[in-house]
């Protein structure tokens, strides 16, 4: 909507717009309650968009502005690397939300995702110039942020979707209960961290 794009850059979403979103909500579980459940899962399946622009880095903007190109490489390296980014959950937590959890849980979204937004500027624009995506691989904090992002807005749509589900009453006992995965610590020299092409693009 338009008032999630005006909130969104500002960083905090406001209740007439949390209003209007939760309305949303309630008109896709109202109708799955009542048995109009193709039409109630075309309006759940709406609610997508809520997360995912809430998650997205480029949308919650910089200061000063993204510089030219910096969006489309952005989006880019994204578009190109979805396979190898594994959707991982910030907080397991975040997939028992209810419905009347799902204001806060939208602007904790947009609250993990505004500060890693910088980081984009900082590594797709160095000395001046602009960074080829197929320059940044998985070593790339750009890279690391557009993992996350992507994870933040498929566990965010999915949190959505079940809150909604839950509150249709719907059947859930066919959900699976999502596996902890531990850092493993390893050896990694500093050298060996940076990509070759970030050695040089100070020089």
């Amino acid at each position: 909507s338009q008032a999630l794009a005006v909130d969104i850059p500002a960083g905090r979403l406001q209740p007439d717009t949390l209003a209007a979103l939760e309305y949303e909500a309630d008109r896709a579980a109202e109708l799955l309650r009542s048995g109009r459940v193709s039409e109630g899962l075309v309006r759940m399946g709406g609610l997508l968009r809520i997360p995912a622009d809430l998650a997205d880095p480029v949308l919650v903007g910089v200061e000063g502005g993204w510089p030219p190109g910096v969006t489309r490489e952005y989006y880019a390296l994204l578009e190109a690397n979805l396979d190898k980014m594994p959707v991982v959950l910030e907080d397991e937590v975040l997939l028992e939300t209810t419905r009347a959890g799902l204001p806060a849980m939208w602007q904790s979204l947009l609250d993990r995702t505004r500060p890693q937004a910088p980081v984009i500027r900082t590594e797709l624009f160095r000395n001046g110039r602009l960074v080829d995506h197929r320059r940044i691989d998985y070593r790339s904090p750009a890279w690391a942020v557009a993992s996350l992002s992507y994870s933040r807005a498929v566990s965010g749509i999915a949190a959505t979707w079940l809150a909604v589900w839950h509150e249709a009453r719907g059947d859930t006992t066919g959900r699976r209960t999502p596996r902890a995965v531990a850092p493993s610590d390893r050896d990694v020299t500093a050298e060996k961290s940076i990509p070759q092409y970030r050695r040089h693009d100070d020089r």
